[in-house]
């Protein structure tokens, strides 16, 4: 967040002095000029659709300057191709093309040396945080794991692995990361002679193992405190399902739907689905054309789901599969080759065209446009009885697009639903409009590059 409030001022900046540059009679003397502010938030939306503010690309301290700069200039492009076209509809607009040419290069230089320094800032562990864990058993080791893969870096350095006077368990942590407090010791002096300012409980047996008068010192000291499926949640940005418990879910702050939000989340639904169905409206009708002549069978799909409540609806897809997919009768998970896709059905399928006839769901009230995917009843049945807390993802809409499809390959098995369920749950207990809006941005980018689909 703090990445994208510099760089919303580079790039108004940016456009504000290529309007001075470029406008007559200087027009654009106001500080705050309208089609620039437009522009800017553009091309904030064009640089997340780029890629630029994934978890994997700001922690990829050792990213190749070649790449930022292919980014940059993507996010930069797709925004410069619509102001143009704007610049052309709207005849009192300033935003010509040799105006928006030099906006986006002072913009591009300005960005570009900005995301090196702060890559810079980030290797020189000025920002890093120092965070102990209290326990060393496997929860505890999942703590520091919880960004290992690639070139990544860990956005905090775990310094030890704590083990409380009343603990006498053994322990999973390397033997010279661990320290076993010993009366008269106390939390909060080890806490400042290593120098931490969070401490991750991660203790799993709790009962009269957990140092609860140390912990409140802490943190009326100042020091953060935070429970292990809450630092999950922070970093994973999904609930970690074996890290859960119920309390944690009934008593923990999320999962609220008032009726003002659900009177908002209609209503974004309702415009979303109404300018997406006349935007595609040429792409839907040549679909429905190639599928006719490609294969035998209906053009659009009904399909049994479970929705809200856990109650049953007919969704409505392109069909891309042959009229004889399960013809036996046997719900199938659909997988990476999978020979019942027709030649028109892998290309929709790739680019997600067959999910637009889901806005007629979203109109009729069945569906959102952003939610959890509705399954099948057969697959549901299958997985609440396998995966905790699976039901719960029932509690709001279903959605064309989501947290998990935008976050997470196409699922074809339980695990994959596993994985899925834990971003769902995360969507459920922390939607907004604004996580619908940022979920839209990252599905355009699912489309251009063809990520998850199958």
């Amino acid at each position: 967040m703090i990445l994208a409030g510099v760089e919303i001022i580079i790039v108004y900046a940016s456009l504000h002095l290529a309007l001075l540059f470029m406008a007559e009679g200087s027009p654009t003397g106001v500080v705050l000029h309208t089609e620039a502010l437009g522009a800017t938030a553009l091309v904030l939306a064009g640089m997340l659709v780029a890629g630029l503010y994934g978890r994997e690309q700001w922690e990829a301290v050792n990213a190749h300057w070649f790449h930022e700069a292919l980014r940059i200039g993507l996010g930069l492009s797709l925004s410069a191709a619509i102001l143009i076209v704007y610049g052309a509809v709207a005849i009192w607009s300033l935003l010509d093309v040799p105006t928006v040419a030099l906006g986006m290069g002072f913009a591009f230089v300005a960005l570009f040396s900005e995301r090196r320094f702060y890559r810079h800032l980030r290797s020189s562990q000025a920002l890093e945080r120092r965070m102990i864990v209290l326990g060393a058993g496997t929860r505890a080791l999942a703590v520091e794991k919880t960004h290992v893969g690639g070139s990544a870096r860990t956005p905090f350095k775990v310094l030890a692995y704590v083990i409380p006077h009343a603990e006498t368990s053994s322990y999973d942590a390397p033997e010279d990361r661990v320290i076993r407090m010993q009366p008269p010791q106390r939390l909060l002096d080890l806490v400042r002679a290593l120098g931490a300012d969070e401490i991750i409980v991660a203790i799993r047996d709790r009962r009269g193992h957990l140092p609860i008068k140390e912990l409140l010192e802490c943190k009326l000291q100042g020091i953060t405190v935070t429970e292990a499926s809450a630092f999950f949640e922070r970093e994973h940005q999904h609930l970690q399902l074996d890290s859960l418990n119920a309390s944690w879910l009934i008593f923990g702050t999320g999962f609220r739907q008032t009726w003002f939000g659900r009177l908002a989340k209609r209503g974004f639904d309702l415009t979303a689905s109404t300018v997406l169905m006349v935007l595609t409206l040429p792409i839907m009708l040549l679909t429905a054309v190639a599928i006719r002549l490609d294969s035998r069978g209906p053009v659009l799909y009904w399909q049994t789901r479970v929705g809200r409540g856990n109650t049953n609806f007919e969704m409505c897809k392109f069909r891309s599969m042959r009229e004889d997919a399960e013809r036996d009768g046997v719900a199938k998970w659909a997988t990476g080759d999978d020979d019942r896709v027709t030649r028109v059905g892998r290309v929709i399928r790739k680019l997600r065209i067959d999910e637009l006839p889901q806005i007629i769901n979203v109109l009729r009230g069945e569906m959102s446009f952003v939610g959890p995917r509705p399954e099948r009843p057969f697959f549901v049945n299958q997985l609440s009885e396998q995966i905790p807390y699976f039901l719960a993802r029932h509690s709001i809409r279903p959605g064309i697009t989501g947290w998990a499809q935008v976050r997470y390959p196409y699922g074809a098995s339980v695990e994959d639903a596993k994985q899925k369920l834990q971003y769902d749950l995360y969507y459920v207990k922390n939607h907004t409009l604004f996580l619908d809006i940022v979920i839209l941005l990252e599905t355009v980018k699912v489309v251009l590059f063809g990520r998850g689909a199958r």
